[in-house]
């Protein structure tokens, strides 16, 4: 790889991640050479692409503007590797963002057929409930739940999840099995991410119920308002996906089954006007079909 064509990769990392040191490990470079490269590019130019201070570096509006134009470009020289190779091989490093249950439940168990499939591929999968910004974060995809936040990103849908309430055979026991969603303003409901707000609605039969809950209990994760509910803590308001694995060993029991409680869109989003990147259009269609079945 010359000297032009690494620059500009690290560039575009760095501008990403804003930090020269951590783009240049992901390219195999010492800081100092980092550095070097990066001088070099902006002599090139003949402008200042980043401003530096000892905690960050951040891109100038000169360096905003080449990022825009250098990243399509990487982006198709990438995609034109990949056609010429001909044989459908993903190379390089593939960046996944993903929420905890989604990554935990649905990603990391088929991970191993698609990685047996592309063996000189590098996976990173960056698990968090937090919602990425998968620009700064330098992501190649990112797979969401529920409404989209980043009007930067393109998003495909792929399908939907259904959200439900569940709860563990002890506490329904101890508390009562609610039979109408207004029997849930006398419970323990669970906020998460899946659903942070205290007001419930549920249709059936034409009719929208609306409920408002006072639980004990609102956690960060998904996962983490599934183990509360399987150890009795209250009734999680959850996607099916972060519940599915409890309910089918009787660890949890749905609540109000006959109600309609939503469902939660789950969407691929990348960043918007790049070409996408092929490991990450080849990652979504494969794990895309395997959702589907």
């Amino acid at each position: 790889m010359n000297d032009r064509l690494t620059a500009l990769k690290l560039f575009a990392r760095a501008g990403r991640v804003g930090n020269f040191s951590s783009a240049g490990r992901e390219l195999g470079l010492s800081q100092a050479s980092a550095s070097r490269l990066i001088a070099a590019l902006e002599a090139d130019v003949g402008a200042t692409l980043f401003s530096r201070t000892t905690r960050a570096v951040t891109l100038t509006d000169a360096g905003a503007a080449y990022l825009m134009r250098v990243e399509p470009i990487l982006a198709a020289l990438d995609e034109a590797d990949h056609e010429a190779r001909g044989t459908g091989e993903l190379r390089g490093v593939l960046r996944v963002g993903t929420p905890v249950s989604f990554g935990l439940r649905e990603i990391i168990p088929r991970l191993s057929a698609f990685m047996k499939q592309h063996p000189a591929l590098k996976i990173e999968l960056r698990v968090t409930d937090r919602y990425p910004d998968i620009v700064t974060e330098g992501l190649d995809v990112s797979f969401q739940f529920g409404a989209l936040r980043d009007s930067s990103a393109t998003a495909r849908k792929l399908l939907h999840q259904p959200r439900i309430l569940a709860a563990s055979p002890d506490y329904l026991r101890e508390r009562g099995t609610p039979t109408m969603p207004s029997d849930l303003a006398h419970h323990s409901v669970i906020l998460s991410p899946a659903h942070p707000s205290p007001t419930l609605s549920f249709r059936k039969d034409g009719r929208v119920v609306s409920v408002r809950v006072d639980g004990q209990l609102a956690i960060t994760i998904n996962e983490g308002a599934t183990a509360s509910a399987v150890a009795g803590l209250g009734i999680a308001a959850s996607s099916e996906t972060s519940v599915q694995a409890e309910i089918e060993t009787g660890a949890l029991v749905r609540v109000l089954p006959d109600w309609d409680f939503g469902s939660m869109e789950i969407s691929a989003l990348f960043v918007s006007g790049n070409i996408i990147k092929p490991a990450a259009r080849a990652f979504t269609d494969f794990l895309f079909a395997e959702l589907r079945r």
